[in-house]
């Protein structure tokens, strides 16, 4: 039996933590994660302003856990395309910020360590298969780099590909140079310096 507050709203979900989630996602995508509060999204999932406390701990534990979903996605993401790609490190940028487009709301909460528990054991675990998924896009270039190099080509291939997602977000892009279809842009202006190295 579900239990319930004194206003009848229970404190039990059939799936409270993808009720949450998913009121996350929506919350952070109308204002932003800074607007974030746990009795909007106990509101908006239709259970007590309780419920979320008592699931996440507080607003930090609930971003780490979005957070968490979101390097889970992006891992997801960049496995699937790495495959379909046989590694190709275009594609995977590519694919990079089309999961920046397409979940915008986890794109936001992922990069700001502010907001969440950055030393979680969940979280660091995905965080380390989104930067293996990269690694290998790098690793398998034709003349791939080793030691500090490599890593340092990670770095710049991230950094290039996370850029031209925040600026595509950001709106500061102008469609009259790069058209207004992200993933045909993305692959437009990151060919320019991926497609020469593999």
């Amino acid at each position: 039996m579900t239990e319930e507050d004194a206003a009848g709203r229970p404190y039990h979900h059939g799936n409270l933590r993808r009720a949450l989630l998913t009121a996350a996602a929506t919350a952070i995508e109308d204002s932003g994660p800074a607007g974030l509060s746990l009795r909007d999204l106990a509101r908006r999932a239709g259970v007590s302003h309780a419920a979320p406390a008592h699931h996440f701990g507080d607003k930090a534990g609930l971003l780490t856990a979005f957070a968490t979903e979101g390097f889970e996605m992006l891992a997801d993401t960049l496995a699937r395309v790495g495959e379909e790609s046989g590694g190709s490190l275009l594609e995977l940028g590519v694919g990079y910020v089309m999961f920046a487009v397409r979940h915008r709301a986890h794109f936001e909460v992922m990069f700001r360590p502010e907001l969440f528990h950055r030393d979680d054991a969940g979280l660091t675990a995905a965080q380390q298969r989104t930067r293996a998924a990269l690694r290998a896009g790098v690793a398998g270039l034709p003349a791939a780099p080793v030691g500090p190099a490599a890593a340092h080509s990670e770095l710049a291939a991230w950094s290039i590909a996370h850029g031209f997602a925040t600026l595509w977000l950001g709106r500061a892009l102008r469609t009259d140079q790069i058209g207004d279809d992200p993933e045909a842009a993305a692959r437009l202006v990151l060919s320019r310096l991926f497609a020469p190295l593999g």
